[in-house]
């Protein structure tokens, strides 16, 4: 797995929500193993509900440890003034005249409808390295737009 670019905030917010699942994951273990000494496991549903929830679990651990260990803190990096790049907050005017403005985020942390976008969406892969005052060709599902860069800055 690639990096995960996360701000502090999401970093913690990952964190946190892997205590819990640890101790799911162990009163888990528990409940499969009283399962167990019920006898008969075919037809056992606390057996094979438990053993598929432990798998959910022990995946979505794994998934977050994962993000955790190749995480970079958005807030540490350097986002160079006037450039388009990850943790910056961009102003755009599109062709029609209509302006826009986005926070460029790690996929875990986007909520377009809260103007922070994926730094791996169309737009924002259209956008970024792109300075202030540059026009950006992006293709987007809904067809090529031309977007006039107005303010890239540090965001985080």
């Amino acid at each position: 797995m690639g990096d995960t670019f996360l701000t502090r905030a999401g970093y913690e917010k990952l964190r946190k929500e892997l205590e819990p699942l640890k101790a799911q994951k162990n009163q888990l273990s528990l409940d499969i193993a009283e399962a167990r000494e019920k006898g008969d496991l075919k037809e056992n549903a606390e057996y094979h509900s438990a053993k598929e929830k432990l798998g959910e679990v022990m995946g979505r651990i794994a998934k977050i440890q994962s993000k955790l260990e190749n995480a970079k803190i958005i807030d540490d990096l350097k986002t160079p003034k006037g450039t388009v790049s990850i943790g910056c907050r961009v102003d755009l005017k599109d062709e029609d005249g209509d302006e826009f403005s986005y926070t460029l985020v790690g996929e875990d942390e986007s909520e377009p409808a809260e103007g922070r976008i994926s730094v791996y969406s169309p737009l924002a892969q259209g956008l970024l390295g792109k300075k202030v005052g540059e026009k950006a060709e992006v293709s987007l599902p809904a067809g090529m737009r031309v977007f006039t860069i107005l303010k890239a800055e540090p965001a985080l």
